[in-house]
């Protein structure tokens, strides 16, 4: 595509189909709904529809610019798109840092700033080597993939809102998930805009047949990955399970006159629980001190857990001490695995941190400048634990046994290759523990919870999700949410969640992201050809 091929009625339509792409970005996506708790439909999510239609929307509006063009558009459509979904970064850096308000009207710059790029190399990729038909669909929608995959992964990652997230919903082809992940919903996604994006920009008969074929194909996919998701005749045993959710206020989280409160809210909370549960899991940094280092508060905790006769998962934080210099020498953010006889079993510390929340990147240089937003009790950067694993917790009624769980501790959850690794290693659930107490009242605790349900689907475990002031909840092996907590109030969210005795990981979890590699050097390889072509003499494009 050239620029000289473009009418002149179509900027304006490119201009319209941009902004119909950032309307879309952010309806993709579960947001909270204003006067939520009165209403009782706490978010509002039209992924079902505005997934499918935002890459269509998106090559709409690019259609007639050359790739240069098509990737400075692009750029400055997705960076404005991607600064209104983001929203919520100005309340966790005002509200909850408490920061200067300038800052919080910047701080979604800064997500949106680095998704944009991705978006324009999508854009200057796919009208570089743009083809008509078949070849052309197939070949967008893996390059799209790939520059999903290299967006959860460049610089540490941060793939928040990656397309295939927008269909969370549609739980048949959530099964297909257990082959690809997550990208392999991008790519159903992206095949079908580009197949609406070619049948838009040029009503032919043949383009009609393209897109029929297409809607035909995904009808198809549906039964096929309910299929893929059954694991009827693996037989099962069930666990009673529940999720504390505490919701303390994250300004007072770690105010020491409210150590005692908030201690013996969840204390109580778990002995209400525990009624009807043997796993309790409370959530990240629940515990308001040091549970190895404060005997008397790990007494209580033990105490607890030994009288009901249930195994507890809560989170804290974590240290290592130089007992000779009698100090500290590192922070993690940690969960503590407690078993029915009380004792302090296993320790997990989280892998994957927040930049700018739990340390900050570049400290020699930006340490300056920044601090920390979440380090809690301590005053330097979190420490990172050594790698994602799994812990053992007793199975009720025989002091004998234990059953692997994975503990994705909140930021871990939305990378899939990290969650997979304890799917791989043998897990049989999923006990993620998080605080969203820092999104507020917006759309960011319901975009995490979706995220949460595909790292079910993915590896076909079930979760018990706990999070401070919500959103949580119980969800199946299917990656559907079975139950779930409303935003800021304590909650008990319980039932009993199944666990598949004998039935190996998922390909997904065994082999990790084979279908985003494929994509990726598929799109590649196929480039490098296309360049071959045009560099032989008389050859053509």
């Amino acid at each position: 595509m050239t620029e000289g091929t473009a009418s002149s009625a179509e900027p304006a339509a490119n201009r319209r189909a941009l902004a119909l792409y950032g309307a879309l970005t952010f309806f993709a996506f579960p947001h909270e709904l204003p006067f939520a708790a009165a209403l009782g439909t706490p978010a509002f999510d039209f992924g079902l529809v505005a997934t499918w239609l935002a890459p269509a929307a998106l090559v709409v509006g690019l259609r007639g610019l050359s790739p240069r063009r098509a990737f400075r558009t692009a750029l400055v459509a997705s960076f404005l798109a991607h600064t209104v979904f983001f929203y919520w970064f100005m309340v966790v850096v005002v509200i909850y840092a408490g920061m200067p308000f300038l800052l919080g009207v910047l701080a979604p710059l800064v997500p949106a700033l680095y998704v944009a790029p991705f978006t324009a190399l999508f854009a200057f990729g796919f009208t570089r080597f743009a083809r008509e038909g078949w070849g052309g669909i197939v070949f967008g929608a893996a390059l799209w993939v790939a520059i999903d995959w290299a967006r959860g992964h460049f610089l540490g990652g941060f793939p928040w809102a990656t397309l295939g997230y927008g269909l969370h919903l549609d739980t048949p082809l959530l099964g297909w998930t257990r082959l690809g992940g997550v990208y392999v919903l991008s790519f159903f996604a992206a095949g079908v805009g580009l197949a609406l994006a070619a049948w838009w920009s040029d009503r032919s008969a043949a383009r009609l047949r393209e897109l029929v074929a297409v809607l035909g194909g995904l009808v198809l996919l549906h039964p096929v990955g309910w299929w893929i998701a059954s694991d009827s005749g693996v037989p099962v045993e069930t666990v009673r399970v529940a999720a504390i959710q505490g919701n303390v206020d994250q300004g007072e989280k770690w105010d020491a006159a409210r150590r005692e409160e908030i201690l013996s809210r969840y204390l109580e909370q778990s002995r209400e629980a525990a009624r009807e549960a043997d796993w309790i899991v409370w959530p990240e940094t629940a515990v308001p001190g040091l549970v190895e280092q404060d005997t008397p508060m790990r007494g209580r905790i033990a105490s607890l857990a030994r009288e009901e006769g249930v195994s507890l998962v809560v989170g804290g934080m974590g240290v290592d001490v130089d007992w000779q210099a009698r100090r500290f020498t590192a922070f993690y953010d940690s969960a503590f695995l407690f078993d029915p006889d009380g004792q302090l079993e296993d320790r997990y510390d989280k892998t994957h941190l927040v930049p700018f929340g739990e340390f900050v990147p570049l400290r020699g240089l930006l340490g300056h400048f920044f601090q920390a937003l979440a380090s809690g009790l301590s005053s330097s950067d979190v420490t990172p634990g050594e790698r994602p694993r799994n812990v053992g917790v007793r199975w009720p009624g025989d002091p004998e046994r234990r059953r692997l769980v994975g503990v994705p501790i909140c930021y871990e959850l939305i990378f899939p290759d990290l969650v997979r690794r304890m799917g791989g290693e043998g897990a049989g659930a999923l006990l993620a523990i998080t605080n969203d107490a820092w999104y507020g009242r917006t759309g960011a605790p319901h975009q995490f919870l979706a995220m949460t349900a595909m790292r079910a689907a993915e590896n076909g475990l079930p979760v018990v999700r706990a999070a401070n002031t919500g959103v949580s909840a119980l969800i199946d092996a299917r990656g559907r949410v079975t139950e779930h907590s409303a935003l800021f109030e304590r909650a008990i969210v319980r039932g009993r969640i199944e666990i598949p005795k004998d039935r190996k990981p998922t390909f997904y979890a065994r082999q990790g992201d084979v279908f985003a590699a494929a994509c990726t050097l598929a799109w590649l390889a196929g480039a490098g050809w296309m360049l071959v072509r045009e560099k032989r003499p008389n050859g053509t494009h």
